[in-house]
C-alpha cells in the first residue's frame, strides 16, 4: 500500500472491525513487508506478543525522548530480552533539544503547554522513522480518551505522517478492546509490563508529564494533568484530532 494510488480503507475497516486483534494483525503483516509496531506501553507489548507468533522478526521501534522514567528504560530492555527481538530506540536530534532547553529551561511545558517539547522530542523523531516504513501498528483503544480516540478505526490512512504522494497505513488492532481485556491478556500470557503500573500509573509517558491516577479518574488524566482534559494527545496520533 505504499504506491501513489491511495486505497480507500473504509470498507476494509468495516470488515476488520469485526475481527479479533490477532486476525487484524495477521492481515496487516500479510499486507505489508515493511511494517513496524510502535512500542511504549502495555497495549503495545500485547501486540508484540501476538505479532511475534505470526512473524518472529517483526520490526519494533520505541521513542526515547530523553525524559522517560528509569522503569520505562528497564521495561524496554525486558521486552527486548523476553522476545529476543531488536527494538529500534529512536531519539530526537540533539540540536533542537539543546536550543529549547537553553532558551526555556527543562520544564517550559508547564507554562507553554506540552506541544513544543513533544514536537521536538517525539513528533520529529517519529516522522523521520515513519518515512522509512509503509505501515505502522499502534496500541490505541477507543476507550483510552473520550475526547480524541472514541472514533479510532482499526485501519486508517495516516495523512499526518505519510510521504508526499504516498500512503501510510496505520493499524490499531486493539481499537475495540477495553483496558480490562488488555490486562486479562497480559496476565494470561505472562506478558512483560512496566512496573510503574503497579504504583498507580495507567497511561505512562515522560517522567515530568505523567503521574498516577486516583480512584474514578480516567486513565489519560495522569498525562499533562495541568492542561485541558479533552486534548490529551502529544501529536503522535494527530490524525485523531484532525478527524
Amino acid at each position: 500500500m505504499s504506491n501513489t494510488a491511495a486505497i480507500d480503507l473504509t470498507d476494509i475497516d468495516t470488515e476488520l472491525s469485526q475481527k479479533s486483534p490477532q486476525e487484524i494483525l495477521r492481515y496487516a503483516l500479510e499486507s505489508h513487508d515493511n511494517i513496524a509496531i510502535s512500542f511504549s506501553g502495555a497495549e503495545d507489548v500485547v501486540l508484540i506478543e501476538m505479532a511475534h507468533k505470526i512473524r518472529p522478526d517483526i520490526q519494533v521501534f520505541s521513542l526515547d525522548t530523553g525524559r522517560l522514567h528509569g522503569e520505562t528504560y528497564r521495561f524496554i530492555d525486558a521486552v527486548r530480552n523476553h522476545y529476543g527481538i531488536q527494538i529500534d530506540v529512536v531519539m530526537p536530534e540533539s540540536a533542537p533539544v539543546e536550543a529549547l532547553v537553553k532558551e526555556k529551561g527543562l520544564f517550559s511545558f508547564y507554562q507553554d503547554d506540552h506541544k513544543e517539547c513533544c514536537g521536538i522530542r517525539k513528533i520529529a523523531p517519529l516522522r523521520k522513522k515513519l518515512l522509512s516504513v509503509d505501515a505502522w501498528i499502534t496500541g490505541q483503544r477507543k476507550d483510552q480518551s473520550p475526547g480524541t480516540r472514541a472514533a479510532v478505526p482499526v485501519i486508517q490512512d495516516d495523512k499526518a505522517f505519510a510521504r508526499p504522494n504516498d500512503q501510510l497505513t496505520k493499524y490499531n488492532p486493539l481499537a475495540n478492546w477495553t483496558s480490562q481485556q488488555v490486562w486479562d491478556y497480559i496476565r494470561a500470557f505472562e506478558v512483560p509490563y512496566n512496573e510503574l503500573h503497579d504504583r498507580g500509573f495507567v497511561s505512562i509517558g515522560c517522567e515530568p508529564c505523567t503521574r498516577p491516577t486516583g480512584p474514578g479518574q480516567h486513565e489519560r488524566e495522569g498525562r499533562w494533568w495541568w492542561e485541558e482534559a479533552t486534548k490529551k494527545e502529544c501529536g503522535l496520533h494527530a490524525v485523531n484530532i484532525d478527524q
